[in-house]
């Protein structure tokens, strides 16, 4: 006969082949989870293996391997010649009476949070997921050009550095003085900063960088200005601040600074949202004409610059135009950036720049949602730095993502010389191009998506005088561009 303990294994435990969760581990979770809920109290006896084998259908070697992990865990005590009995491991764990529930109920998570919280509209995921063979970006790197084999090799290096166990046990300040340092030397050798470690505080991306920017800067219905055509992630970031944003124009020559002198006073604004390189997702440049007259404007109005540097390290002719925050005189720049854009998302890093009493304030937001930060990537980059490693990296991929947006305007120029218009960019991963005649783009994505291309909505802009997509290229090889833009044309023709 079957004892009670018996039946309830069987209507709890259900188990699938999986390549990502071993069968012995999905049936210890479940057992465990039923000591949790009160079904086997402590001191009942588990079947033995053969007869816990039969009952689940199970080889007896896992069946073994069960009851090996849960004492491993504290959850059964295993006992020669008697038995296998539960354990509440050092009664750690209050049990979970069920009484109100089926056993059913087991096999599932609520959905639904049984109480009430404040969700975010503003903070709505704006993912789009496709199984297209062919996807079109807003101008992010190649994961494929990372030197994945020599990263392989630094990471395992730095992991044996006998000094990173005493590293991990210091305070966040003295572990990274040396990165911050050569943080620093890199910055003023290629920004023409003149920066010291209390200027610069790091952090894992530029959004988190402009999360704890607005923190600090932003009260509830502070007025923060943004181009017409701007970021969708930093004005996300700026609403949930609780910002009141308010859109000024932008033209052949960036945002029109004149507008903000004309139609703002004194202490009206709060901070002003600017590119510093080029405008996104239309990547026109403001000029230095206007650089220097919104520097003016801020300490005569009272109001930040946030200046974000996100594509410096692809630059194609010429050289980077330095940014406004090497020129600040008065403290009112506050420069985002992002460092390893060559290298794969786990060894990038964003980092903000401002002065002292700022970086204080946001080592404090820092504090309490990042403290310890990665220090192995940090050890990581520190190295790449003072060798010259990352400057050789950029300039290896600028050859080549030069040699993509070249070939991506001549196949523009092949397919659409006639329905679209674009600028030629200097820099970054992605070409502004505007459609004429107008014509529907959330259709012509649809099309796209029949053709096995995925335009997402992100790169989409439309309105009574835009129609116009930002085209991310740098993620492409050639053969790649050239299937993607016949594509589009083929998507286009079809409407």
């Amino acid at each position: 006969m079957h004892s009670p303990v018996d039946g309830i294994l069987k209507s709890l435990i259900h188990f699938e082949k999986s390549p990502n969760t071993a069968i012995y581990i999905q049936i210890a979770q479940q057992i465990i989870n039923a000591i949790q809920r009160g079904y086997l109290p402590e001191g009942t006896a588990l079947p033995g293996t053969r007869k816990f084998s039969v009952l689940l259908d199970i080889n007896r070697n896992t069946a073994v391997a069960v009851y090996d992990e849960l004492a491993s865990q504290g959850w059964v005590d295993i006992v020669a010649n008697k038995g296998t009995f539960v354990l509440m491991p050092e009664k750690k764990t209050a049990a979970i009476k069920g009484a109100l529930q089926g056993l059913e109920q087991l096999k599932t998570y609520p959905k639904v949070a049984g109480f009430k919280f404040q969700s975010s509209f503003n903070l709505a995921s704006t993912e789009e997921f496709s199984v297209s063979k062919y996807v079109i970006n807003d101008g992010q790197p190649d994961l494929r050009l990372h030197p994945t084999h020599q990263f392989s090799k630094w990471y395992s290096a730095s992991m044996k550095r006998s000094s990173l166990i005493s590293k991990w046990n210091q305070t966040q300040e003295q572990s990274y003085t040396n990165f911050s340092k050569q943080l620093c030397n890199y910055l003023n050798a290629t920004r023409g900063f003149y920066i010291k470690p209390d200027n610069i505080v790091s952090t894992r991306s530029t959004e988190m960088s402009l999360y704890i920017v607005s923190q600090l800067l932003i009260k509830q219905e502070d007025v923060v200005l943004v181009g017409h055509l701007s970021h969708y992630k930093s004005n996300m970031i700026f609403q949930q601040a609780g910002a009141n944003i308010i859109t000024i124009p932008v033209d052949a020559y960036g945002i029109d600074v004149d507008f903000i002198e004309k139609n703002f006073t004194k202490n009206s604004i709060r901070c002003v949202y600017v590119c510093a390189h080029r405008q996104y997702p239309t990547t026109v440049t403001l000029t230095a004409e206007r650089r220097l007259k919104l520097l003016q404007l801020a300490k005569a109005y009272n109001f930040a610059i946030i200046e974000d540097d996100f594509d410096y390290d692809f630059q194609f002719e010429g050289s980077a135009m330095l940014p406004m925050a090497s020129s600040d005189g008065a403290g009112v720049v506050i420069y985002l950036g992002r460092l390893g854009q060559s290298f794969f998302p786990s060894f990038q890093i964003g980092f903000v720049v401002a002065p002292e009493n700022i970086i204080n304030e946001a080592k404090n937001y820092l504090q309490i949602l990042d403290k310890q930060g990665d220090l192995i990537q940090k050890q990581i980059l520190t190295e790449l730095i003072s060798e010259g490693e990352i400057h050789r990296l950029i300039k290896k991929n600028i050859t080549i993502y030069k040699q993509r947006r070249d070939y991506l305007c001549a196949c523009l120029t092949t397919h659409f010389k006639d329905d679209a218009t674009w600028q030629v960019p200097t820099g970054g991963l992605a070409i502004w191009i505007n459609f004429k005649p107008s014509i529907s783009l959330v259709k012509l994505a649809e099309k796209a998506k029949m053709y096995d291309l995925f335009l997402p909505k992100t790169i989409l802009y439309q309105s009574k005088a835009v129609c116009a997509i930002r085209l991310g290229f740098g993620h492409l090889n050639e053969g790649e561009i050239e299937i993607v833009i016949k594509t589009l044309r083929l998507s286009f023709d079809a409407l």
